[in-house]
């Protein structure tokens, strides 16, 4: 870091404001409200039926489940807000300076698994947390498809860089290389779907990428951008809210386009193999899921991202040629969905 770049940090708002946790829980609410309005009316048939909880140790939250609509065959968007005094060990894993520390942390998160197959699964979490003078934002957003149109990853990942070029003209090259090395099965050696950004530990003193792999794609592209400068605790809320405001336009034409379209059972139980992927990543890797279980969260607000339906068969190998070889070979790697070009219109 620059001494040009320090002085004007020193001028930054390096600390929350005091009403930071109040601010920030009532935007993750409103957010949480304004994508299940838009859902049931891009779903048409289905409602969100919602459970409020309290967590004993201090906090809780919303959960608002949709079952059996026309469009989705399950989903879930939820709220949640926990303090305590004992920090979980996955907080402590990775920012080891906040121990000792009481702890706030909220967000909203959201996974819809629809019932065509033809239309991608698709995730979303953006969370704040405190732990005395330690704080940062966090969250993203991914798709998951389950049959390769080239034109709906394009304009998902399209909506999203829009919205990061807005802020910072790095921030989608790095929490898309994120994404891409986060959401990736080791086991199976195979991405999730085809990504879309995720960060952590956003706060003005850090660098873009602060992940694990210090070699991986997205550590070496932000140690060339550096630790960024002009960045505060306002301009990082900011950005989070436009974030959770993206969803709606990067992922309902892609609903609007396919939701039509005839399928069978072959495409059913692929899907639905395809889907034995998502619970594998959810409960081995998803930090969401591992913190939400280790604070003592609701357990079935924590689950509620697994799908209703899902099969596992042994030894599968798609056959050359077809769709569903066409996902493994291009679309389960990463690729540059932002500036790609389908070689023919998929519609």
């Amino acid at each position: 870091m620059t001494a040009s770049q320090v002085s004007e940090i020193t001028t930054l708002q390096l600390t929350p404001p005091t009403d930071s946790k109040t601010r920030v829980s009532q935007f993750m609410k409103q957010i949480q409200d304004h994508i299940c309005q838009g859902l049931e009316q891009l779903d048409g048939l289905g409602k969100f039926r919602e459970d409020a909880w309290d967590r004993p140790e201090g906090g809780g939250g919303r959960s608002r489940v949709m079952r059996e609509g026309d469009v989705f065959e399950q989903g879930g968007v939820n709220f949640s807000e926990v303090w305590g005094e004992t920090l979980p060990p996955s907080i402590l894993a990775q920012r080891p300076e906040a121990a000792g520390q009481g702890f706030y942390a909220t967000g909203t998160s959201m996974v819809l698994h629809p019932r065509n197959p033809y239309i991608p699964t698709v995730h979303l979490n953006y969370r704040y947390f405190e732990a005395g003078p330690v704080w940062w934002f966090g969250g993203g957003i991914d798709l998951t498809p389950y049959y390769p149109f080239a034109e709906d990853a394009h304009h998902f990942h399209q909506t999203l860089k829009q919205t990061c070029d807005r802020y910072h003209q790095e921030y989608y090259p790095v929490f898309k290389r994120w994404c891409d090395e986060y959401f990736y099965l080791k086991h199976r050696q195979e991405t999730r779907g085809v990504g879309g950004i995720f960060f952590d530990y956003q706060d003005p003193q850090s660098p873009l990428y602060k992940g694990p792999d210090p070699k991986g794609a997205a550590a070496l592209y932000s140690d060339e951008v550096g630790t960024p400068n002009s960045r505060d605790w306002e301009s990082l809320f900011s950005f989070v809210q436009d974030c959770g405001q993206a969803f709606l336009p990067a992922y309902r034409p892609i609903v609007e386009r396919r939701r039509s379209r005839e399928y069978g059972d072959r495409e059913r139980q692929f899907q639905l193999y395809r889907r034995g992927r998502y619970v594998e990543f959810n409960l081995v890797y998803d930090r969401g899921t591992i913190f939400g279980l280790q604070t003592n969260g609701r357990t079935e607000s924590i689950l509620m991202s697994l799908p209703p339906l899902v099969r596992w068969e042994y030894g599968y190998e798609p056959e050359p040629g077809t769709p569903e070889a066409e996902l493994y070979e291009t679309f389960l790697k990463p690729q540059d969905w932002a500036n790609w070009t389908a070689p023919n219109s998929q519609v």
